[in-house]
């Protein structure tokens, strides 16, 4: 029986050593298409000026992975929806800027592009999400806190479609990890056991504030979904959708409207005139900026509960660079209808 134990513990270690080895090998091959992204942002904000506004600057961080050699890179809506200045950092020093192509507020999914392409480089295989099993092991490269390309293992714990959102405008999937995810993981990709990238880590779940142990990852299959071919272009703006007796609150003449909450300076919307919120109110329970635009229509498209967003994105997709488009808001209980260009390629 001794010697029964002794051999088990000692094929246990065996396994364990090669288990650690192999995640060094994917580590050593797959880092060096993982890339931290730098975010600048600009924000309206009520003020005591005699513009009764002002703008608050704002850095964030976030990480991403480079798809191809064209320079595009998947990574989380919320790491650059409302980006002004993007600046991308390679594991061989390069920084290069790069612009927002794309986003998915819903599915938290976006693509950027980089200006021009670094002198070194490695491009990330995609591996379809779909084969992917609860209980695979997986490996998220990231830059937690800012610690560039740290390395985090775990497995994934379940899978679901989607995190509890009321209104999923778009098709999202979500992997759940124990892996270890924080503040800068964002945007980072989560790859197999053969350093094939299946997700772009999204958020965690959390009542300390850190990492307890629940993490959440876009399935591939989504991301590809989402940013692969022709897709709607970048807006530049931030949402909150307000029905019920939210409703009844804004006096939104229609059952549901999208509450403007901040606005990225030079995009799409602010060229349009579209106003951000400015005053932090708490409603019912809902944190919400206050004093902006509430969009009712998008294009010829009304804003409501059972809308077509596969419809929406197709219109929004279809539309040429330089070409005009338009927002309908309701501003100070009155429709006001806002024209946009289309931003060139």
């Amino acid at each position: 029986m001794k010697k029964l134990y002794t051999l088990t513990t000692l094929c246990l270690f065996i396994s364990l050593g090669l288990f650690a080895q192999d995640f060094s090998t994917l580590y050593k091959n797959m880092s060096p298409s993982v890339v931290t992204i730098m975010v600048k942002e600009h924000h309206a904000r009520a003020s005591n000026n005699s513009r009764g506004v002002s703008m608050v600057s704002s850095e964030g961080l976030g990480s991403g992975v480079l798809i191809n050699d064209k320079g595009d890179i998947w990574t989380a809506a919320h790491v650059v929806l409302l980006a002004e200045e993007v600046v991308v950092h390679f594991a061989s020093g390069e920084q290069i800027p790069a612009k927002v192509i794309t986003t998915n507020a819903t599915a938290d999914v976006a693509l950027i592009r980089l200006i021009w392409m670094p002198k070194k480089y490695t491009v990330a295989k995609i591996a379809p999400s779909s084969e992917v099993n609860i209980g695979d092991n997986i490996f998220i490269i990231g830059a937690p806190f800012g610690l560039e390309r740290s390395l985090s293992v775990g497995y994934i714990s379940g899978r679901l479609k989607e995190k509890g959102q009321q209104y999923a405008f778009s098709k999202s999937e979500y992997f759940q990890t124990d892996a270890s995810i924080n503040h800068g993981n964002s945007g980072g990709p989560m790859f197999n056991t053969k350093g094939e990238c299946i997700g772009i880590v999204s958020s965690i779940l959390s009542q300390s504030g850190g990492f307890d142990g629940i993490g959440f990852v876009v399935t591939s299959d989504i991301c590809r979904l989402h940013l692969e071919g022709n897709q709607p272009f970048w807006y530049g703006a931030e949402f909150q959708v307000i029905g019920g007796e939210l409703r009844t609150i804004f006096n939104l003449p229609q059952e549901m409207g999208l509450l403007v909450q901040k606005v990225a300076a030079g995009s799409p919307a602010a060229l349009s005139g579209l106003r951000p919120g400015i005053y932090k109110s708490n409603i019912e329970g809902n944190e919400l900026l206050t004093g902006g635009d509430i969009i009712i229509k998008i294009g010829d498209f009304v804003v409501e509960p059972k809308m077509d967003m596969d419809a929406i994105e197709d219109y929004l997709a279809m539309l040429k660079p330089n070409q005009v488009f338009y927002i309908t808001v309701l501003r100070a209980g009155a429709e006001v209808k806002l024209t946009g260009v289309v931003p060139g390629k």
